[in-house]
């Protein structure tokens, strides 16, 4: 690790590993500096993704892709199950990745494209010039070193303790983040091929429970619910162990992970004077699903070409880097995100009987594709009333 780059990135996530890569491949200088020993652990997510979204940034490889989706099962608060099949859902459902090696792969790719690592590296302060990022102070394996940069890229996850302190405002409101706990487990019966989501506010109040196979008898099984559900003898972890004592007595499980993720609406601005945000840090988890591989990619790689355009310039003000927040907002993913917060905050308040109609309601329907906007669509047009609830929202999907 040198004292000087172009770019610095905070976090050797998906996202930070995209910047990095990217920064090289436009000709700067970059380095990776990540707090945990290892890349790639612990795991804090379902490790799912759509096979169109990762193929934007990497070819699939076997060596980190656990299992293929060809379908998905929605089970009802009343326990009706609604199948979507391989011609609704295959390009849409995906992989589920061993996020262990993938975000390794990642991080690999950067380094061989040229980009300084440093694990075990911990960004203790940023470098503040009269109110500009210039850079962070690195406590490196028990050594504090600065590290000087034109552009700060922090792509260090839900917590961006680093963007807090270079005075931005990273608070979500209790009720907008997910507490979440996931098992890998072994040794229970499951379809291989297909990701299963079981809503109800007995299941996951405010939330959804996930079954994602990573074999023919394992899979991620996890849950996430409302922080403002969270309490004493009802967390949950409480709903996730009575799940799986009810649904696989005999399952074993060989990884508890438990974690927190932003549901919320993105950042009011994701830029400063020489700092930018991405992925999680950014607030950007699609609010819906919670899924956030994709969106971490996405704007890693467009932060660092924006940076890269930037320090061409000779200008990395927050008024220059203000690009990066505009391209993100105005994309295909900037607008799926705003959609989907709307869709959220309309499903959480909806009691179970609700939430039952609109499943059976949609499992009649004959979609040519699943998509999130073609279902939202197609509920609004066999539940014609849902346009007065949902307001604005549905006006918009006319």
């Amino acid at each position: 690790m040198k004292s000087r780059y172009d770019v610095l990135v905070i976090g050797g996530g998906p996202a930070g590993a995209l910047a990095a890569q990217t920064a090289v491949d436009k000709g700067l200088s970059a380095c990776i500096v990540e707090k945990r020993p290892a890349i790639g652990s612990p795991v804090r997510c379902a490790e799912g993704i759509g096979k169109e979204a990762l193929t934007e940034f990497i070819d699939p490889d076997p060596c980190w892709i656990s299992a293929e989706m060809t379908g998905a099962t929605i089970v009802a608060p009343d326990g009706f199950v609604m199948q979507l099949s391989s011609k609704m859902a295959g390009g849409k459902v995906g992989y589920v990745l061993d996020r262990k090696i993938f975000d390794r792969e990642l991080v690999w790719r950067a380094a061989d494209a040229g980009a300084d690592v440093a694990v075990k590296s911990r960004a203790a302060a940023p470098i503040m010039e009269n109110g500009v990022v210039k850079g962070a102070k690195i406590d490196h394996a028990g050594k504090m070193t600065s590290v000087r940069a034109e552009v700060v890229i922090a792509a260090d996850g839900v917590e961006s303790k680093f963007a807090k302190w270079c005075g931005i405002d990273t608070t979500v409101p209790v009720r907008e983040i997910m507490s979440g706990v996931q098992y890998v487990m072994t040794g229970i019966d499951i379809d291989p091929e297909s990701t299963v989501f079981y809503l109800g506010n007995e299941v996951a109040p405010e939330g959804y429970l996930w079954i994602f196979p990573k074999g023919p008898k394992s899979a991620n099984v996890g849950i996430g619910i409302s922080g403002k559900k969270s309490g004493e003898g009802h967390r949950a972890k409480d709903y996730l162990d009575k799940f799986v004592k009810k649904t696989f007595p005999k399952g074993k499980t060989i990884e508890y992970i438990p974690g927190g993720v932003s549901v919320c609406r993105p950042l009011e601005c994701t830029v400063a004077d020489g700092l930018m945000l991405t992925g999680d840090a950014a607030r950007v988890v699609d609010p819906l699903t919670g899924g956030g591989i994709y969106n971490a990619m996405f704007t890693g790689k467009l932060a660092a070409q924006t940076a890269a355009d930037c320090i061409g310039k000779g200008d990395v003000s927050k008024k220059a880097l203000m690009a990066y927040d505009k391209a993100w907002r105005t994309s295909k993913m900037g607008k799926t995100i705003d959609r989907n917060y709307h869709i959220k905050e309309y499903l959480i308040k909806q009691p179970d009987e609700k939430l039952n109609e609109i499943i059976h309601s949609v499992s009649k329907i004959d979609m040519t594709e699943f998509t999130t906007l073609n279902l939202v669509k197609e509920i609004i047009r066999v539940n014609p009333k849902l346009v007065l609830e949902l307001g604005a929202l549905a006006a918009s999907l006319r």
